[in-house]
């Protein structure tokens, strides 16, 4: 007999709980469903363009939107603000070698001017760059630069209903295919997300790491990490690859950064910072150009586009981001919002990934063609029914051929539900499945959107719409 006459059945597992204690709060509005609909006109059906003032839980992105710690906090009040030779790019750097245990850091505003430094330093007019899916900035600073990106990522990524445990893994016969047909002079880097954001926030393997590097390698071919998330990949590897299971994050981390030449990093993600990022390499060539491009991009190399006060943040969060027990209730807070839609029947992409859940727009909403864009409708719906913000994923971020015009209509047509660290509890989350939960309810009477504005560049950002 259970204990205790009439109780209820004891719990089949134990609750986890945030590793830290909350000491400060920001109030925030909650619009009414007038002012949400007033909000989304104005704004052009585009959650980027909504004020952040009409938002009540704002999913948008966990770009610089992270809570940081009192240590990070203290650390902004030791800024060396000094132009040159900055006491904070130096505690940075040591981070970077400690952490990541690349040779060379070059500082820079954010991710976005790392990856503009490495494309012009390693990309000539025609090269291809392949990768595990692309991402936005990233393609664009490749295109840029007269380079072209090749998908090499495995078929599984681009299926939501698949549960591949690593569908950010490079298929190696494709990743082989594409140096037979283009030359392996012709291919500057291979470059590689740990998360793959645009698939969903999947992990790639470090097994698979480690054959893409060993290809690499036999060609004479460069592998660069795009190391934003890389503390979230690699939880994953801990929990999926028996192997790893008995290693820190910091450990498995190091690991896959001794398989690579460099990364460029956005420190606004796993760092825990509002702002900052940097380009790692070994190659001391490579370096110096960066050191140089850097001042005519960013800022000086000690600073590279950050306030000392900004690296000092920067470095103590690279830290805090290899807790084990930080990155166990990161992660397990977006498992938590994924399993709870997972298990209402609302599709989403499966497994769930390690920062943020990603609405299937195109099971959800299977009424609205892919040219009427599902899933910023989907955003939009979902920002009328409660306030929450969060974005598309799909054929409006894709953006068009740059040779034909014509736009890239990807198999992955997704609302991305960002989930910024540290920064809201288990109840908002119940918030936010609720609202998904309702918008399912009611989808048959949701309509698509028409473009009506279009920037040349991201126009994902900027892009306004009208419904139909």
């Amino acid at each position: 007999m259970r204990p205790g006459a009439g109780s209820p059945d004891p719990p089949k597992r134990r609750s986890w709980a945030e590793p830290f204690r909350i000491k400060v709060v920001e109030p925030v509005h909650v619009p009414t469903a007038d002012q949400r609909r007033h909000a989304i006109e104005k704004a052009g059906y585009n959650t980027f363009l909504l004020r952040s003032e009409d938002v009540y839980i704002d999913l948008l992105t966990d770009s610089g939107t992270s809570a940081m710690s009192d240590s990070q906090w203290a650390g902004m009040m030791l800024g060396d603000e000094a132009y040159a030779g900055s006491r904070n790019f130096f505690h940075l750097e040591d981070a970077v070698h400690k952490y990541y245990g690349y040779r060379f850091v070059v500082p820079t505003h954010q991710g976005r001017g790392a990856e503009n430094l490495l494309s012009k330093i390693l990309i000539q007019p025609g090269d291809v760059v392949p990768g595990n899916m692309y991402f936005t900035t990233t393609r664009l600073h490749q295109e840029l630069a007269g380079g072209r990106f090749v998908d090499v990522i495995v078929d599984e990524a681009h299926d939501p209903a698949s549960t591949h445990p690593f569908k950010g893994n490079v298929d190696l016969d494709k990743l082989e295919a594409t140096i037979r047909h283009y030359g392996a002079q012709r291919i500057p880097y291979v470059c590689i997300a740990g998360t793959v954001n645009m698939a969903g926030g999947q992990p790639i393997s470090l097994a698979n790491l480690q054959a893409v590097r060993a290809v690499t390698q036999a060609h004479g071919i460069r592998l660069i990490l795009d190391a934003t998330r890389l503390a979230e990949n690699a939880f994953f590897i801990q929990h999926r690859e028996e192997r790893y299971q008995h290693y820190s994050i910091a450990a498995i981390v190091r690991e896959m950064c001794a398989l690579s030449d460099g990364c460029t990093m956005s420190a606004k993600k796993d760092s825990l910072a509002n702002i900052g990022g940097f380009l790692a390499v070994n190659d001391e060539n490579v370096f110096e150009e960066a050191r140089n491009l850097v001042v005519v991009y960013e800022g000086l190399h000690t600073y590279g586009g950050m306030a000392g006060r900004d690296m000092e943040a920067v470095a103590r969060g690279i830290g805090e981001s290899m807790q084990d027990e930080h990155i166990r209730a990161r992660v397990g807070q977006v498992l938590y919002l994924g399993q709870k839609l997972i298990d209402w029947g609302v599709p989403v992409v499966q497994p769930v990934g390690g920062h943020g859940v990603f609405l299937d727009a195109r099971a959800f909403l299977p009424h609205v063609p892919q040219q009427q864009y599902p899933a910023q409708t989907l955003a939009a719906a979902l920002y009328l029914d409660s306030g929450v913000r969060t974005m598309e994923r799909g054929a409006v971020s894709a953006g068009r051929n740059r040779d034909t015009g014509a736009e890239y209509l990807p198999k992955l047509e997704l609302v991305r539900i960002t989930i910024p660290r540290r920064v809201y509890t288990q109840a908002h989350m119940d918030v936010v499945a609720e609202s998904v939960y309702f918008v399912h309810e009611k989808r048959e009477e949701i309509r698509g959107l028409r473009m009506t504005y279009e920037p040349r560049y991201l126009r994902f950002f900027q892009a306004r719409f009208e419904p139909l």
